[in-house]
């Protein structure tokens, strides 16, 4: 089995997406196949097929599949990603490959990523360590059920983050490093407050002050994010943007609930992950369908009102719906406690 040359080079083209913008094409397939470079050359610019074992090598090496090489104008749009693996180390390789993506993307000089919220994103989770673990702990004990979390609950004193507070760090650096479009809705907040609240009553946050504590550390990351907002710029919990910061641009959409779309630009390339599972993600690098989600990103941004750097009134007023929202889930904690005295 070989392919033609021209559906050759449109297979080598595709594998530029899948490797860092500072890796060599022609290094990467001489060593993967064990091959000259002048060979593996030859194979880049067509002048010699693949054979099927070669192209076996390859597609495992650098994890691409040939079903959109022979269904080119067919209406199927082929993506690749992973599931639970339903094992203790399933968690750190979730957050190993959200860090692989972030490098690659962050890799390329020219790069972008847009998201389309429906629930906060996770790297701002990642701002304040309590609410990380917190997050952290609410993904293993009911989303990927680790077993040794059944009878467990929830305590900021555990320090639930600090296995991970390495990878964390580093993602959220790399995260820093790439400049964003987020559409955001006044739901986009609910998702973190509900498993709060939700872990609240069912009695798996081991103590009322830890709730009031987790309800304060999203306080703080709203704040934080509105600072970003209004500086148009990335930055540290707590600190201001630096001179090299990146571009933070926020739009607020008051009609479309989003659905965790992510998109990210790599030089010429896009690729698009759509959300599954609640917290894992498939991608596809498929051409026709990344133009036609990018139009619908920015026919979204068209229709929704800037906040960040311009939109000062209706930036404060976003930002005080969040807080207000953060306030009644304290009140109802509050009466609670009156109640129960």
């Amino acid at each position: 089995m070989t392919l033609s040359s021209s559906i050759q080079a449109l297979f080598f083209n595709s594998l530029k997406s899948t490797i860092p913008s500072y890796s060599s094409l022609v290094d990467e397939v001489a060593e993967t196949l064990n091959v000259s470079l002048d060979s593996a050359y030859r194979r880049i610019r067509g002048e010699k097929l693949l054979d099927f074992e070669e192209l076996r090598i390859l597609c495992q090496r650098f994890n691409v599949s040939l079903d959109k090489f022979f269904s080119l104008n067919s209406n199927s749009i082929l993506f690749q990603g992973k599931t639970n693996s339903y094992h203790e180390d399933s968690f750190m390789e979730w957050m190993e490959d959200v860090l692989a993506q972030l490098n690659l993307v962050n890799s390329f000089s020219h790069k972008h990523v847009y998201f389309l919220v429906k629930d906060m994103p996770p790297f701002h989770h990642y701002y304040h360590p309590a609410l990380a673990g917190f997050k952290f702990f609410f993904w293993m004990k009911s989303i990927l059920l680790f077993e040794n979390l059944q009878s467990v609950k929830f305590s900021i004193a555990d320090n639930h983050f600090e296995k991970y507070r390495e990878i964390t760090q580093k993602t959220l650096k790399v995260y820093n490093r790439v400049p964003t479009s987020e559409i955001w809705n006044e739901e986009s907040l609910t998702t973190t407050l509900r498993q709060i609240e939700v872990y609240h009553e069912m009695g798996l946050i081991k103590n009322t002050e830890d709730t009031v504590a987790l309800y304060h550390c999203v306080f703080e990351v709203i704040d934080h994010l509105e600072k970003m907002a209004e500086t148009g710029k990335k930055s540290i919990l707590g600190q201001p943007p630096s001179p090299d910061s990146v571009e933070y641009k926020m739009y607020l959409n008051e009609i479309v609930l989003g659905d965790n779309t992510f998109m990210a630009e790599l030089g010429d390339t896009k690729i698009t992950y759509l959300n599954h599972s609640v917290m894992y993600f498939i991608g596809s690098t498929d051409q026709k369908f990344n133009e036609s989600m990018f139009r619908n990103l920015e026919n979204l941004m068209k229709r929704s009102t800037l906040i960040s750097e311009t939109g000062e009134k209706e930036r404060k007023q976003f930002f005080n719906k969040l807080r207000k929202k953060v306030e009644l889930k304290l009140s109802k904690i509050d009466l609670n406690i009156n109640i129960g005295s």
